[in-house]
This record gives C-alpha cells, sequence and structure tokens, in this order.
C-alpha cells in the first residue's frame, strides 16, 4: 500500500465513514470499494510520478480516468468489475466536491464500461429439490447434523430466494419465526423485508436445529459451523461442488443459483413480478425483470426443440 499524503488519507477516510454510517453500504460493498480506491491511488502514484494530492486528484481528466481503466482492462479485470470501479470513483469524486475538496466533472463526464449482459442460469425444479435434500450426500462421512445445517441453508436460498448471506446471517431467535411461516430479512443496504416460509422450508430448519450438537442462543447465528462458530460461506459453496458431482449439474449451479431458481420458477407459474422483486428485495423492478428474459428463452428453446418446423 502507498503512502497516501494526508489530505488524501483524510478524505478517503472521511468517504468511507461517510458510506458506512449515511450510505448504510454493506461491509463487503465498503471492502470492494476501499480496494478500489487503493488500486486507483496506486495507478496514479505511477501516472502522475508521485502519490496524488486533493489537488492532483481535482485537476483530473477524463483522459487520465480512461488509461487507469484500460490499465484494470489489461489486468483482466472484467466490465463489471470495471463498473463497480468507476462508481467508486464517481462516489468518492462526489464527496470532494460536497465537501468543497474537488470538482466531480471528470468522473461523472466518463462514460461507463461495455458490461455483456449474461442471464441466469437457474436449475430445473428438480435439481433445485435434490440440492436440497440431505439425502442426497447421504453417502458422505460426514455428520448427520452438518448434511441437515447444508441442506436448510440451500432450502432456504431456493424456497424463500434468500442470498447466502442473508441466510447464514440470521439468528438463532430466528428459528421460531420460520416455524410460524414468515421471516424478517435484512438484505443489502439494511434494507428489511417480510417472507413468507413454506412449510418445508421451516421443517428442514427444524431438523437442523433438533439435530444440531450446538446450544443455539438466541442472539448467535442460526447456522454454524463443526466448531460452532458461525458458518462460512465457503462452506455452503464447497457443499453445492459436491452436489455438482454427485449429481451430474453444471458449473453454474452454485448457491446464488438456487435463489435465480426461485425467481425463475415463480415466473413460470404466473408468479407477479412486482411481488417476486418484493420478496427479492430488489430496489429496481428492472433488476427483476432479467426473470422474464429466463422464462422467455426457455420457452424458444423448448419451441426449437419440439416444433416441426423449427
Amino acid at each position: 500500500m502507498i503512502d497516501l499524503p494526508d489530505d488524501t488519507f483524510r478524505a478517503c477516510q472521511s468517504w468511507l465513514a461517510h458510506l458506512a454510517g449515511e450510505r448504510r453500504l454493506s461491509p463487503k460493498t465498503l471492502e470492494a470499494y476501499g480496494r478500489d480506491a487503493r488500486q486507483f491511488f496506486t495507478f496514479l502514484t505511477d501516472h502522475l510520478g508521485g502519490p496524488p494530492t486533493l489537488d492532483a486528484i481535482a485537476r483530473l481528466k477524463p483522459m487520465d480516468l480512461r488509461a487507469f481503466l484500460a490499465a484494470r482492462r489489461a489486468a483482466g479485470v472484467t466490465g463489471r468489475s470495471l463498473m463497480r470501479q468507476l462508481a467508486a470513483l464517481r462516489s468518492f469524486a462526489r464527496h470532494l466536491e460536497r465537501g468543497g475538496l474537488g470538482t466531480a466533472s471528470a468522473f461523472v463526464a466518463m462514460r461507463a464500461p461495455k458490461v455483456s449482459k449474461g442471464l441466469p442460469r437457474p436449475l430445473t425444479a428438480e435439481a433445485a429439490r435434490a440440492v436440497a435434500d440431505a439425502d442426497s450426500r447421504a453417502g458422505e462421512e460426514r455428520d448427520g447434523w452438518i448434511l441437515q445445517r447444508d441442506a436448510a441453508v440451500m432450502t432456504l436460498l431456493y424456497g424463500c430466494g434468500l442470498r447466502i448471506s442473508e441466510a447464514l446471517g440470521l439468528k438463532g431467535a430466528d428459528a421460531k419465526a420460520l416455524a410460524a411461516g414468515s421471516i424478517i430479512v435484512t438484505g443489502k443496504g439494511g434494507k428489511m423485508r417480510e417472507v413468507p416460509v413454506l412449510p418445508q422450508v421451516a421443517r428442514a430448519v427444524a431438523d437442523y436445529v433438533a439435530a444440531c450438537p450446538y446450544q443455539l442462543k438466541a442472539d448467535g447465528p442460526l447456522f454454524v459451523g463443526a466448531r460452532g462458530g458461525p458458518l462460512s460461506p465457503r462452506i455452503i459453496q464447497l457443499a453445492m461442488e459436491r452436489l455438482r458431482g454427485a449429481l451430474g449439474l453444471p458449473a453454474s449451479a452454485t448457491p446464488h443459483a438456487l435463489r435465480h431458481s426461485f425467481a425463475s420458477h415463480l415466473l413460470g407459474r404466473g408468479g407477479d413480478l412486482r411481488a417476486i422483486q418484493e420478496l427479492l428485495g430488489h430496489a429496481s423492478l428492472s433488476t427483476t425483470q432479467i426473470y422474464t428474459k429466463v422464462d422467455a428463452a426457455r420457452l424458444l428453446a423448448a419451441y426449437d426443440a419440439a416444433h416441426p418446423r423449427a
């Protein structure tokens, strides 16, 4: 990490504190934005011939920012990550502008990088049910309660459309709410939403709680690791990798694909798009509308496969 001038360091810390306190961004987003800023400052140190002061940042032109994005793309960074980096830098520049420490004009003038928009790849309903079944991994040399734990998490992702961070963020006290048929989930940006819980989902969680050898505290994590500590998302990702091999699923079968499957299967059964938006916790309807394209793509594939003149 380069040694930043005091004014730039203080401004960066003030910006991150603003994002955490007033904007209430998630810890992962804050970590990513901080990393983006450090990479930008490192680039500017070489590009400008020294650590960037706030005056130097204020004098930047769009061509300087294009040089940074070109360097990142040459390093193998994808268009989606470049978009996030540009969003982070624009946010930092606006923070400087609000404080009278610079201008955001060069950052705002930058055109966002193009991103290839791939469609979500949901699992089939049969595959999603198999992934959420503890018996699918019965042959593994793992404690039974761990298999039930992983199955309960997978069931929450598919049955309620939760993000993995939302499922693993549930507390021991939430077990009663799950059994009662609904749960309050805290999603991105601290936004809260109520999600209905199917009896099958509640039963999977109850089976795990009954089998868990640890005393689950009301204010502690609902899902715990083998030693009783908080469960890492990586453990669920590894469980899904083993299931891919056992069930012959494609590489696109990830824990997040279960959330895609939840939305896609609801829409395919006639679910209302606005309701699905609320269930997923999407801030914008346009984010949810991508699932209409998934459904249309599936219909066209079925048409091409079955129509005699296709």
